[in-house]
């Protein structure tokens, strides 16, 4: 029905006659010329209708937003002092020789050059959202995101396999959607949260180089970088080192960004340790954009008459930091007491300060509600500690690790977002030498830091008996910009590594059996040394395109409450279709005095 997509007719056209077809994004009328702009996924490009075709003229008169057009036209330049550079049309116009209305529509719910939609209302009619052009750019980035990744996969030697969406049930640290089985009466389907199982299987029957963009489900609490189901980059290689294969996914990605986005990413990317991106940044995935860092002062609070700071600085599981903000003098009260809430966010219970007005001036050119309660060689030791100018703000944090490096890891984050401290537009890191647990105090027991699959560093292995708490695991994340794209591991490919892991995550042997009979028994009769990664696909392309959240990079996502307002779901299913699956509905009951009740 065309020749040409509308955004891509240019100068190298101009006195040919082509056809186009698209929407209507706007129509004007200039004292008896119409101009409509015509838009498809490619984009725009000015229509004029004059009055030499009078019935042509006529059918333009009556046009509105988002009817659907095919229009034959001539190309030609615009006239001089009409260029439009913001359009990659803007010089040329096509002249309109014949139209044809393909479809009316009625007045739009929503208008695409609306900028303060409700999330509710773009959900709702997504189908018009998505026509707005910055979506439709997004959703084809993300194509070319894929095509780019398959191409290097499959240049690579990877083989692209499907793994199953019915599945078992297995604990992977997040609620399992559940599929009743019409076939057998009472029992399940998990829709997997990811093929972690499968993937290693696969390289015990010597696929040797997997990938697949997988669907992954998790019945868990969203936030901006979550959805009920989402999409994984998912690879798994065999007889490859972890040195190897983190080169290989770093060139990888290497190699998106300048075929994507014309980006060069540094070569090779930066490591850190997963104790000292904790130390520094109090995050395992640091966004090293912003050049602020935590800074270790609890040696300096242990002997103080302040317990706020003295207990955590005494307490082994307690930690007492300082994060150091160059000219944060300037903050009013005002906005340190909305600091303040903003940590509490994550558990902090204040935030204490010191700004330093004039450092060469002592205690005397500091200024800070703490300050009766430490001695001056305390404050002598933290400003040299932190390195303070005069001009800078100290903030404190105190309390359990967690929560200090929780809170003062985000506020470094906000602050250098508040307060334009950003260096540089792209900062990757691998994160490595994680430990292979972490411990659960409401449960006295250790928990698998990634997954159980996990295995120790091999000069490791004997701490998993002696001292679990300092083994390490051949794990690795790849950070970007504060999000962690990708994370990955060797996996135990001896049986007898992997039992004794399941021992110290007390899971039994009969529990172990239940959940991962078939994998123990695949470990029995060969099985390679493996290990990959698995990228999050969404938050990837969320970067690339400059979006606010994931949802804006898929086509058809949830809302925050795991609902779709375009086709009502989830939805009340029939009594009939409830008892196919043998799944027994309660009968209203009769109570005495007539009311009822279920």
């Amino acid at each position: 029905m065309r020749t040409h997509y509308c955004g891509e007719i240019d100068a190298s056209l101009e006195g040919q006659e082509i056809e186009i077809c698209g929407w209507v994004h706007r129509r004007r009328d200039h004292g008896g010329v119409i101009f409509v702009d015509l838009r498809d996924r490619e984009g725009l490009v000015q229509v004029v209708f004059d009055p030499d075709r009078p019935e042509m003229f006529s059918t333009a008169e009556h046009i509105r937003s988002e009817w659907v057009l095919r229009v034959k036209g001539r190309v030609r330049a615009r006239p001089e002092g009409t260029l439009n550079p913001e359009m990659r049309t803007g010089e040329i116009e096509l002249l309109g020789l014949a139209l044809e209305v393909l479809n009316r529509a009625d007045t739009p719910p929503i208008h695409l050059d609306d900028k303060d939609l409700s999330e509710e209302l773009r959900l709702r009619y997504r189908y018009i959202d998505l026509r707005r052009p910055v979506m439709q750019q997004r959703i084809m980035m993300r194509a070319q995101v894929t095509r780019s990744l398959r191409r290097f996969l499959d240049d690579h030697g990877f083989l692209d396999i499907e793994t199953p969406m019915l599945t078992k049930a297995t604990p992977e640290g997040a609620r399992d959607y559940l599929v009743p089985s019409r076939t057998h009466a009472g029992r399940f389907f998990a829709l997997p949260q990811s093929p972690q199982l499968f993937k290693q299987l696969l390289m015990m029957s010597g696929m040797d180089r997997y990938y697949q963009i997988a669907r992954c489900f998790r019945d868990e609490d969203l936030r901006a970088d979550r959805q009920p189901e989402f999409t994984q980059l998912d690879i798994e290689t065999s007889f490859m080192s972890d040195a190897r294969l983190i080169a290989l996914m770093e060139s990888m990605i290497r190699e998106l960004f300048k075929t994507v986005l014309d980006v060069d990413l540094p070569d090779p990317f930066p490591r850190m340790g997963w104790h000292e991106a904790m130390q520094r940044f109090g995050s395992d995935r640091p966004d090293l954009r912003v050049p602020l860092e935590l800074v270790d002062v609890g040696d300096l609070m242990s002997h103080v008459d302040f317990k706020v700071f003295a207990g955590p600085a005494n307490d082994p599981r307690g930690r007492v930091a300082a994060l150091r903000v160059p000219n944060g003098g300037k903050l009013s009260r005002k906005e340190i007491d909305e600091y303040t809430k903003f940590v509490g966010i994550y558990g902090a219970r204040g935030l204490a300060y010191i700004k330093a007005n004039d450092v060469a001036a002592g205690r005397d050119g500091l200024q800070s509600p703490i300050l009766k309660f430490l001695p001056d060689e305390a404050v002598d030791a933290i400003l040299s500690r932190t390195q303070a100018q005069s001009g800078d703000l100290i903030f404190f944090g105190a309390d359990k690790a967690q929560v200090v490096n929780e809170a003062l890891g985000a506020l470094r984050v906000k602050l250098g977002e508040d307060i334009g401290l950003m260096e540089g537009d792209w900062k990757p890191l691998w994160v490595v030498d994680f430990p292979m647990f972490e411990w659960d105090d409401a449960k006295q027991r250790w928990n698998a830091l990634h997954h159980p699959f996990t295995a120790p560093k091999p000069e490791h292995v004997s701490l998993l008996e002696s001292d679990p708490g300092n083994c390490h695991s051949v794990a690795y994340d790849m950070v970007l910009n504060g999000t962690e794209l990708g994370g990955g591991s060797t996996r135990i490919h001896q049986e007898a590594v992997q039992e004794q892991v399941f021992e110290l995550l007390g899971i039994g042997e009969q529990e172990a059996r239940d959940k991962f009979g078939f994998l123990l028994d695949a470990l029995k009769y060969g099985c390679p040394p493996h290990g990959g990664i698995a990228f999050g696909l969404d938050r990837l392309v969320m970067l690339m395109a400059g979006a606010r959240t994931i949802r804006d990079v898929m086509a058809f996502p949830k809302t925050q409450t795991a609902a779709c307002p375009l086709t009502e779901a989830p939805s009340e299913v029939s009594a009939e279709q409830l008892r196919e699956l043998h799944i027994r509905v309660r009968q209203p009951q009769k109570e005495e005095g007539g009311d009822t009740a279920c």
